[in-house]
């Protein structure tokens, strides 16, 4: 074996290595703070925490995010928490994940007031780096997908907030495959992210210097 041969073969194993070990220890240490809508019933959070996927041309949620507003709803009317954090990608004029989420909760009874957009929600660590920052949490409840719930509550304790998470699954999603491959390395970046406490996102700094949003005020001015 040639020595660049040798080298290539080197930086592709220790590349392994870093996947691996980032997601058992994402993995590993938020695997306890996974629960279900009736074990943080009472939990009392500051929000719910929403994170965004993709909506139809038609302005409605896809399935995945249907399931996560879904579960949002039910631990809202279970008493967990007062107010609710829909975070999502809204860089396009005609693409609006956070106020798709906020009209879905809207039609299932959550009043308007108590649902707060975040309409820079581009990644799962800025909208983890959004609600500790911006809208000032301390103490969240995250519903998405299992598979996406390691990553968020790596993010959410490594900024400081108290988070537990909810997962919304409901069966088998087309491409889940992808997803999970994905998310491997989705989950490796926000470790790095995490740790070096990045406060820059894809689209630069993830907070805008003056940037707030009071919780205790109505979420129809966010």
């Amino acid at each position: 074996m040639t020595l660049p041969l040798k080298v290539a073969l080197g930086l592709v194993l220790a590349a392994v290595a870093v996947v691996g070990l980032t997601n058992l220890i994402t993995i590993g240490t938020t695997r306890g703070d996974v629960h279900t809508i009736a074990d943080v019933a009472d939990y009392n959070a500051d929000a719910i925490v929403v994170l965004g996927a993709s909506v139809h041309a038609d302005g409605t949620p896809s399935d995945m995010l249907r399931h996560r507003l879904d579960t949002a709803w039910a631990l809202y009317d279970a008493g967990a928490a007062q107010a609710i954090i829909v975070s999502g990608d809204n860089r396009e004029a005609n693409y609006n994940e956070s106020a798709a989420m906020k009209k879905y909760l809207v039609s299932l009874g959550v009043p308007s007031e108590d649902i707060y957009e975040d309409h820079a929600g581009y990644s799962t660590y800025e909208s983890m780096y959004r609600a500790r920052h911006v809208f000032g949490a301390q103490r969240i409840i995250v519903t998405t997908q299992a598979y996406h719930l390691y990553r968020s509550l790596y993010a959410a304790h490594g900024l400081g907030m108290e988070a537990v998470g909810v997962a919304s699954d409901h069966g088998a999603y087309l491409n889940q495959t992808s997803y999970s491959l994905r998310e491997a390395l989705a989950r490796t970046k926000d470790f790095f992210n995490t740790l070096l406490q990045n406060p820059q996102g894809k689209t630069g700094p993830i907070a805008a210097e003056g940037e707030r949003v009071d919780l205790a005020e109505s979420g129809d001015l966010s």
